[in-house]
């Protein structure tokens, strides 16, 4: 049963509601429809009803209502089918793509309207069709069921479209938030308009409806009470002697009628309806069950059948002890009546759409400007110049714009804190690299520094010794070539020397400046690799690491960029590598690069602690360290934000704990 109950949690849901209101709208038909449709008094839910038509009032109005329930079904059942199992793609949401959950949201968005039109047309125009064939005739008894229906089951719409769009937007608060959600839009103006203008299309037809009805009711009354008094003058006080059927008849065809429509008949002794001419017609059986039934009751009144704006009056007279009705039917409603009411019908509609119109209009403009204000923020990315909304109402709309310029006050404030911040963070990590780098000047300068120092003491010896042999007799020519060759060898070794010092100068120069400053530059992996091998060659011996450099791809491979913003992020995850080794000696590092789908692949791996499942999720994302008084975070991510910015490019990264890490920095070739 719970597996049922969360298969089809949407549809049982509406289906609850939908219920429920089936129950109530049933409960007002039984009691409106006999008061709006002017039902004649005792012939309905009796022996009179179920004699004439073979049911009663009770079962027409369950039959209506279980009809109405199931289109009503119908519709949920085939609009929110694919919501069918809802609960479980929500908790297993990891197992379906955006492309499908996406769609789910799309559909979602429209599926209550779709459902609200739905319930709005398909029933009144179903049920009202099946009562005109069921009654045989189309007429204003059908329109005033047609316009019944449309305004209760309008009302009862209204109520499900609010649940189910409630019901809704609690699945899509559970489904992923993406930028997609834009691309299917629907106007403001156009929900107002769903949910209040049916309401006014129901007090306008209810206003019509209920006035047409008692103007009818009202003639109604006045037409019997005029036929009835002069019935009984023209019979009764006339004192005409009435000594045959013939008599009868010419003394009938002498009356008059109030309307053109209206006419008198006579039904003879053996049942049968004549009009004055003496030509036989057919009455309903309703009207005929009425007269001879109730007739009496009701003071020679008659009703014709069950919302029909006909009645009649009718009178008894004996002629050679045989009994004779000499009656007139009327009819009740006009078009003059009717055309009276659709005209207050359609004012009315045409100025409630005016006025929601403009007060929609007004609302949705008032959100637009909250709107397009944040817009232009997104926009432009700079909530600094943005200025203050007016406010221009003292509603929640207000409250909305007041919260709103209080919000964007308050984020230029934190805008300029996060500044100031990230400017000393930024400081601070570069001062940190800094610090490093000239111990690693330090190192580096020191062997050549000591090793020119050692020529300059040789070359030194050989100037002393050259001096000393000239005027020597004893000297040859050889031997001042030897000097001379020693002499060029040291040289030769400053030379080296020096220019060791110069490629560590330029490398620690490049890396000293700010990397904003940087103007792009084009190149080649050699020249990458031998400035992270001279920058990151005294940490790594200090830490007793070896670094394993294999390059797979041609070394003259042309990167576009700046070299410096690219060995500063090498240099950070190599520096993170030797880390993870928690001051372990002996240990290695690979540096690889190679080609991936027409991609450079630069890949630093370690073999040390690996990285917690808590850091993963924030990797790249906020500015995490675990390094605690030791780090800022902003290592790793700085690098992330220059490789995607400044090369187009991406970092990921694999990482299993006790294990060791693994990050590829992608770049496009």
């Amino acid at each position: 049963m719970k597996k049922i109950l969360n298969k089809y949690y949407v549809q049982l849901n509406l289906l609850k509601i939908m219920t429920i209101g089936s129950i109530i709208l049933a409960a007002l038909f039984y009691f409106l429809i006999p008061e709006v449709l002017n039902y004649p008094a005792n012939t309905w839910n009796n022996n009179f009803q179920y004699e004439l038509e073979g049911t009663n009032y009770n079962i027409q109005v369950i039959s209506i209502s279980f009809a109405i329930w199931l289109v009503f079904l119908i519709i949920i059942f085939i609009k929110t089918k694919f919501l069918i199992n809802i609960k479980y793609v929500l908790s297993h949401l990891n197992e379906y793509d955006t492309e499908y959950l996406e769609n789910i949201k799309t559909k979602i968005y429209y599926i209550p309207y779709k459902i609200y039109l739905l319930n709005m047309i398909l029933p009144p125009i179903l049920i009202t069709i099946l009562h005109a064939f069921t009654i045989h005739q189309f007429g204003v008894i059908t329109l005033k069921i047609f316009m019944l229906l449309c305004s209760f089951i309008t009302i009862f719409a209204t109520i499900v479209l609010i649940h189910s769009t409630k019901l809704f937007t609690n699945i899509l608060v559970q489904l992923p938030v993406t930028e997609t959600t834009l691309k299917t839009h629907s106007k403001l103006k156009g929900k107002i308009f769903y949910h209040i203008f049916p309401l006014l299309i129901v007090a306008a037809i209810s206003t019509a409806l209920l006035g047409y009805v008692r103007v009818i009711d009202e003639k109604g009354n006045a037409l019997y009470q005029t036929y009835s008094d002069r019935l009984l003058y023209y019979i009764d006080m006339n004192k005409v002697n009435i000594d045959s059927e013939e008599d009868l008849f010419k003394l009938v065809s002498s009356f008059e009628t109030v309307n053109d429509n209206d006419y008198y008949f006579i039904k003879k002794p053996d049942g049968k309806y004549y009009d004055i001419n003496k030509e036989e017609i057919q009455m309903s059986p309703f009207f005929k069950k009425y007269s001879n039934e109730m007739s009496e009751l009701n003071n020679n009144r008659v009703y014709e059948y069950y919302g029909m704006d006909s009645q009649g009056v009718i009178k008894s007279i004996n002629i050679n002890n045989e009994k004779y009705i000499v009656g007139i039917y009327f009819y009740v409603s006009s078009t003059d009546i009717l055309v009276y009411f659709l005209i207050i019908f359609a004012v009315l509609l045409i100025a409630g759409f005016l006025v929601l119109s403009l007060y929609s209009n007004s609302l949705t403009n008032d959100i637009r400007r909250i709107a397009k204000a944040l817009f232009d923020i997104v926009k432009t990315k700079n909530v600094i110049e943005n200025k203050p909304l007016p406010v221009t109402s003292n509603d929640e709309i207000g409250d909305l714009i007041i919260s709103f310029n209080q919000i964007q006050s308050l984020t230029k404030t934190n805008i300029e804190k996060i500044h100031d911040s990230q400017e000393m963070l930024i400081e601070k990590e570069r001062l940190a690299s800094l610090g490093q780098l000239v111990g690693g000047i330090a190192h580096n300068l020191k062997t050549p520094i000591m090793s020119i120092s050692g020529a300059t003491e040789g070359l030194n010896d050989l100037i002393k010794e050259y001096e000393l042999s000239i005027g020597d007799p004893e000297v040859t020519n050889a031997d001042h070539h030897e000097i001379a060759k020693d002499m060029s060898e040291w040289l030769n070794k400053i030379r080296s020397y020096t220019e060791y010092m110069s490629d560590v100068i330029t490398a620690v120069k490049g890396q000293a400046v700010n990397m904003s400053n940087e103007i792009d530059s084009n190149f080649t992996i050699e020249e990458l690799i031998k400035r992270v091998d001279i920058l990151m060659k005294h940490e790594l011996k200090n830490s007793l690491i070896t670094l394993n450099t294999s390059i797979e791809i041609d070394k003259n491979t042309i990167i576009n960029g700046n070299i410096n913003n690219l060995v500063q992020v090498i240099n950070n995850i190599v520096s993170n590598s030797i880390q993870a080794y928690e001051g372990k000696a002996d240990q290695i590092i690979d540096l690889n690069v190679y080609k991936k789908n027409n991609n450079i692949v630069i890949s630093v791996k370690d073999y040390g602690i690996g990285i917690e499942k808590d850091v993963q999720e924030k990797l790249f994302k906020e500015m995490v360290t675990t390094k605690g008084k030791n780090g800022t975070g902003l290592g790793l991510f700085m690098s992330y934000s220059t490789i995607r910015g400044n090369f187009n490019g991406n970092i990921t990264f694999e990482s299993e704990v006790g294990h060791g890490t693994t990050f590829y920095i992608t770049l496009p070739k």
